[in-house]
C-alpha cells in the first residue's frame, strides 16, 4: 500500500518568506474591504437620511406656524443652543456622567447575575420573575423613596440609570450564554472540558452577539433614565433634565427643545460608539459577514 505525499509549496533558494505569508502580502488590494470603506460616500447611504431631515425640517417649520405655543422655529432654538453652549455643554457632561455610571452599574451586576443563572437553573427560576417584576414597576414612583433613602445626591439618579439598564442586558445575555450550537458542546465534552472552561471559550463568546444587541439598547436608555432621575429626584441641580423640568416651569420652549436636540445627539454617538466596537469585536460573526457584502 502506497501513501501520495502533499504537494509541497516550491520556493526558490533566496526566498525566505513562507508562501502563505507571502501570497497574503502581495494580496493589497482587497475589493470587498475597499467596497466596506467607500460606502459611505455613495448617495444610497446618506441621500435618505438627508432628505428625511429636509422633510421633517420643513414640517417642523409649518408646525410653528399652526402651533406657536408648541413648536419655536429651528432658528430660534440653534440660537438658544449656539449662544451659550457653555451651559449645555455642562449638563450634558452632568447627564453623560449619571449615565454612564448607572450603565457600568447595571451592566456588572446583570452580566454576572446571568452567569450565575446559566450555571444554576435553580437559580435563574427564583430570580427571573423578580427581575421581570422590576422591569414592570415604574421607576419614577421609586425615585422619590430613593431620595429619602440615600439623600439629594448623585445616588438616587445613579440607581434609577442602572435600573433601566438592568433588565435587558440580563435577558440578552442568559439567552446568549445558553444558546450554543450542539455540535460544539458535544466536542467540548468529548475533550473533557471543565465548567469554567466551557463559560470562557464557548458560552460567552456565543453570549456576544445577543450583549451588543442589549448594549445598542441600554446605551441610548441610560441618557433616558438619567434624565428621569433627574426630573424626579428633587433636590438635583445640574443635568439636562433639571434644565428641561426648569425650563418648563418657566415655559421656555427654545430651551427644552436645545435641551432634547443635545440629549438626542448624545444617544446617536453612543449608538455609534456601540455599533463601531462591534464591528471590531464580532467581525468573525455571520452577521457582520453579511454586512460587509
Amino acid at each position: 500500500m502506497t501513501t501520495v505525499d502533499a504537494p509541497r509549496a516550491v520556493t526558490t533558494p533566496g526566498d525566505a518568506t513562507p508562501p502563505v505569508r507571502k501570497a497574503a502580502s502581495m494580496s493589497i488590494y482587497n475589493p470587498r474591504h475597499a467596497n466596506s470603506r467607500l460606502k459611505f460616500v455613495r448617495p444610497s447611504r446618506w441621500l435618505p437620511v438627508t432628505v428625511m431631515v429636509a422633510v421633517l425640517a420643513v414640517l417642523w417649520q409649518i408646525g410653528t406656524v399652526t402651533m406657536p405655543y408648541l413648536l419655536p422655529p429651528l432658528s430660534t432654538i440653534g440660537d438658544t443652543m449656539f449662544g451659550n453652549p457653555t451651559f449645555y455643554l455642562k449638563n450634558a457632561w452632568i447627564t453623560l456622567q449619571e449615565a454612564l455610571i448607572g450603565l457600568v452599574i447595571a451592566f456588572v451586576a446583570s452580566f454576572l447575575l446571568a452567569i450565575v443563572m446559566s450555571e444554576i437553573p435553580i437559580v435563574r427560576r427564583a430570580v427571573m420573575p423578580l427581575a421581570v417584576v422590576m422591569n414592570v414597576t415604574p421607576l419614577v414612583a421609586i425615585a422619590p423613596a430613593l431620595v429619602v433613602a440615600f439623600g439629594f445626591g448623585p445616588e438616587p439618579k445613579l440607581i434609577v440609570t442602572a435600573l433601566c439598564c438592568f433588565f435587558p442586558i440580563l435577558i440578552n445575555v442568559s439567552i446568549g450564554l445558553r444558546t450554543v450550537p450542539a455540535p460544539v458542546l458535544q466536542f467540548y465534552t468529548t475533550i473533557k472540558a471543565s465548567r469554567a472552561e466551557m463559560l470562557w471559550h464557548v458560552r460567552i463568546p456565543s453570549s456576544l452577539p445577543y450583549l451588543f444587541a442589549a448594549l445598542k439598547i441600554v446605551f441610548p436608555l441610560s441618557i433616558i433614565g438619567a434624565v428621569v432621575a433627574e426630573m424626579a429626584a428633587p433636590g438635583a441641580a445640574e443635568g439636562l433634565g433639571t434644565v428641561i423640568t426648569m425650563a418648563s416651569s418657566n415655559n421656555k420652549l427654545p430651551v427644552i427643545y436645545a435641551s432634547i436636540f443635545v440629549l438626542a445627539m448624545m444617544g446617536s454617538a453612543l449608538l455609534a460608539v456601540v455599533t463601531a466596537a462591534e464591528k471590531k469585536v464580532l467581525h468573525w460573526h455571520e452577521s457582520r459577514v453579511g454586512a460587509l457584502e
